[in-house]
């Protein structure tokens, strides 16, 4: 399976992992199919984490303050409200 960045949207790559999920969990692959299935999961497993960061970095929120409303990072407000990001 060859997925690339820009070819494969986040959806389509979680609806191709949960399908790999499916045929490992039921467990009636052959060995080799299995490392294979295997293998093309955790390529779209880490496609799925990389696209997710991006968005994460593209996410502005809004943080009232003394002075207004101020534009953010989302990291940056998560660590100014004391949460984890």
């Amino acid at each position: 399976m060859e997925t690339n960045d820009k070819s494969v949207s986040f959806e389509e790559a979680m609806e191709q992992l949960e399908t790999i999920v499916a045929r490992l969990e039921n467990g009636d692959v052959p060995l080799e199919t299995a490392i294979e299935l295997f293998q093309d999961g955790m390529k779209l497993s880490q496609l799925c984490g990389s696209k997710l960061e991006q968005v994460e970095r593209r996410i502005e929120a809004l943080i009232e303050t003394a002075d207004g409303v101020q534009r953010q990072p989302f990291a940056e407000a998560h660590e100014i409200r004391g949460e984890e990001a």
